[in-house]
C-alpha cells in the first residue's frame, strides 16, 4: 500500500503535534499547581467581547480543528481508506465498537445519576496523541496499521461530532439554526457548481458559525459542515479542498491544539486523589478509555473479519489491532471537549479532566508497549516465512 503525500503530511503533522501537546499539557499542569496557579487560571477567564478567552478557544478556534477533521474525513471517503467499502468496513466496525462499549461501561457506573450525561467522554479518540505515540515505534509500524488507526480515529471523531450535535444540544433557537443551515445550503450549491475561490466559503463559514453559535447547536459543527461544502473535485493538489487541508495542517497541529491544551488542562490536583479516582464518573471514564476502547475495537473487528464482512490486511495481526485499540483509548482533546459540554459543576469538570489525563496516559503506555512487542513478533513471523 502506497501512502499518498497528503496522508503522509497529515500523519507527520499529527505525530509532531501529539508530542507538542504532551509538552503543553505538562507545562499547564505545572503552572496550575504552582504559586502562579490562580493567576494562570484567571488568565483563561479574562473577558473579551463579553466572553472568556477559554470560551473563544473552545467555540471559535476549535471550529478550525473540526474543519480540518471534516476535510480529512471527506478525503478518506472519496479517495482514502474509506473510499473502498470493503477496506472501509474494518475501521468502521472498529470505530463503532470503540464508541459503543466505552459508552456502555460509563452508563453502567452512572445510569440514573447527575453525571450520566458524560457517556460521550470515553467514546472519543485523540488523533494527534494516538498517532504521536504510534510514531515513536518508527519504521516497525506497517503502513496498513498507520492507515487503520488514522481511519479509525477520523471515524471516531465523526461519531463524537454526531454525539455532540444530537446529545449535547440543550435548547435550540430554530430561527438562527435555519439561517445557519440556509447559509450552508448556499455554500454547498456553490461547491457543486465548482466555485473554487475560498473567500466566499470563509465569509459564509463565519456567518454560519455566528448563527450556529446563537442557535444552541454547538458552533464547532460548522467546521465539519463547511468542509463538505468546499469543492473536492478530483482531490488533486489543485483542488480547493486539498489546498485548504494542506494549509491547515501545521496551524492546527502547532498552534490551535497546543493552545486548547494550555487552556483546558489548567487542572488543580486534588489533595485526595483516591476519592477523585473512585467517583462513579471517574470509574466510567477510566475503564471506558482503558478497557472499553481496546475491547470494543478488537471485538467488532474480529467479528467482522470472522463472518467475512471484511479482511485483515496481510501485514498486521490481531495483537497489533489490540495494541491500536489501547492507543485509541487516548481521549484527551475530544474527551475534554465533551466534558465541558456534559458537566456544569467546576469540581466535576476539573476531576474529569484529571481522570482523562491519567486514563489517556495509561492507555498510551499500554498501547506503546503492547505494539512494541507485537510488531517484533510479527516481523519475526514474516522472517520465518521468508
Amino acid at each position: 500500500m502506497k501512502l499518498t503525500k497528503l496522508f503522509r503530511g497529515f500523519f507527520e503533522s499529527e505525530k509532531s503535534g501529539g508530542l507538542l501537546l504532551i509538552l503543553c499539557t505538562v507545562v499547564s499542569l505545572v503552572l496550575a499547581n504552582s504559586s502562579l496557579g490562580e493567576s494562570y487560571h484567571h488568565f483563561w477567564l479574562t473577558q473579551f467581547s463579553g466572553k472568556s478567552i477559554e470560551y473563544w478557544i473552545n467555540d471559535g478556534l476549535m471550529t478550525i480543528f473540526f474543519l480540518l477533521i471534516g476535510l480529512e474525513l471527506e478525503r478518506e471517503i472519496y479517495k482514502g481508506e474509506l473510499s473502498n467499502i470493503k477496506d472501509a468496513l474494518l475501521p468502521i466496525f472498529g470505530a463503532i465498537g470503540g464508541m459503543f462499549i466505552p459508552a456502555l461501561i460509563f452508563i453502567m457506573f452512572n445510569y440514573g445519576t447527575n453525571t450520566q450525561a458524560g457517556a460521550g467522554i470515553p467514546m472519543a479518540t485523540d488523533i494527534a496523541f494516538a498517532l504521536g505515540i504510534l510514531s515513536l515505534l518508527g519504521n516497525k509500524v506497517p503502513i496498513s496499521l498507520k492507515v487503520f488507526l488514522t481511519a479509525l480515529a477520523v471515524m471516531d471523531d465523526l461519531g463524537a461530532i454526531l454525539v455532540i450535535a444530537i446529545f449535547y444540544t440543550k435548547t435550540i433557537l430554530w430561527s438562527n439554526l435555519f439561517i445557519a443551515l440556509g447559509v450552508y445550503v448556499v455554500l454547498f450549491i456553490m461547491g457543486r457548481l465548482k466555485v473554487n475561490n475560498l473567500i466566499p466559503y470563509i465569509i459564509g463559514g463565519v456567518v454560519m458559525w455566528y448563527f450556529m453559535l446563537h442557535s444552541g447547536v454547538h458552533a464547532t459543527i460548522t467546521g465539519v459542515l463547511l468542509a463538505f461544502a468546499i469543492p473536492f473535485g478530483k482531490g488533486g493538489k489543485k483542488s480547493t479542498s486539498y489546498m485548504l487541508q494542506h494549509f491547515l495542517h501545521k496551524p492546527v497541529a502547532f498552534i490551535i491544539l497546543p493552545i486548547f491544551a494550555l487552556a483546558n488542562t489548567a487542572i488543580v490536583l486534588s489533595s485526595d486523589i483516591g476519592a477523585t479516582l473512585t467517583q462513579n464518573y471517574s470509574l466510567g471514564i477510566a475503564l471506558g478509555l482503558i478497557v472499553g476502547k481496546p475491547l470494543g475495537i478488537f471485538a467488532l473487528t474480529f467479528f467482522a473479519v470472522k463472518v467475512g464482512i471484511c479482511q485483515l490486511p496481510s501485514d498486521i495481526n490481531w495483537k497489533s489491532i489490540l495494541g491500536v485499540g489501547f492507543l485509541a483509548g487516548i481521549g484527551f482533546t475530544m474527551s475534554i471537549f465533551i466534558t465541558l459540554l456534559a458537566f456544569e459543576s467546576e469540581t466535576i469538570i476539573n476531576n474529569a479532566k484529571f481522570v482523562i489525563l491519567i486514563a489517556s496516559l495509561i492507555a498510551g503506555l499500554l498501547g506503546f508497549l503492547f505494539l512494541k512487542f507485537a510488531l517484533v513478533e510479527a516481523r519475526d513471523e514474516v522472517n520465518e516465512l521468508n
